[in-house]
């Protein structure tokens, strides 16, 4: 049976930042909110907590797991970025965008695309997430929450404890955040390529 915590959205309760976050490090699998709609999120270096995220959403090994990051200082660690790429992140992060990005051999090879070695990038615009990063001190593993056959992520927190109470850890109730997903942008081959349109806005990749 999952707990369930009401964190203020804006104000987050340091008390309950902390429990989620210990969970986080004993290997739970928590929910939480992002500036684009919820997200499933778990250690970065949990192998077992990563499957039971492909369990619920019946990923298979294709799928780009998304390094959630604080600021852009966490980024070196994970992604091979040039001046060109840290100038695109800088002026358009935190936000609504997944980027891309050729990956270090720090990243577990198991979240890895499996022909490209890229990895997924975001720092969220999201008082919730943040407190969480500032709290555990390296980037989430996390994918949107969106239930295989859906088209959209969930957005409501009590329909998400009835679906999933036996499934995660935790479900933190942040309010509403939103239905649209990140934009995912490619950052790998040096000119941004927009994958996915989503709630970032795309112009600032888009031809001129």
């Amino acid at each position: 049976m999952s707990q369930f915590f009401q964190v203020h959205p804006e104000n987050p309760q340091l008390r309950l930042i902390h429990q989620a976050v210990q969970m986080v490090r004993e290997g739970a699998v928590v929910v939480y909110p992002t500036d684009s709609g919820y997200a499933l999120g778990c250690h970065l270096g949990d192998k077992e907590a990563m499957e039971r995220i492909q369990r619920i959403r019946k990923l298979d090994d294709k799928h780009n797991f998304t390094l959630v990051c604080r600021d852009l200082s966490a980024i070196a660690t994970y992604a091979k970025v040039d001046n060109t790429c840290f100038r695109i992140l800088k002026a358009n992060t935190p936000g609504a965008y997944t980027f891309i990005l050729n990956a270090t051999s720090e990243v577990p090879r198991r979240l890895l695309h499996p022909k490209r070695r890229t990895i997924g990038i975001r720092i969220p615009d999201n008082a919730i997430t943040n407190a969480l990063l500032d709290e555990l001190g390296e980037p989430l593993m996390s994918t949107t929450l969106i239930m295989p056959g859906d088209e959209l992520p969930l957005t409501d927190p009590y329909e998400m404890r009835d679906l999933l109470q036996h499934h995660v850890d935790l479900i933190i109730d942040g309010g509403y955040c939103g239905v649209e997903p990140s934009t995912v942008v490619d950052l790998t081959e040096g000119v941004p390529r927009v994958t996915r349109q989503g709630k970032g806005d795309a112009s600032p990749f888009l031809p001129d």
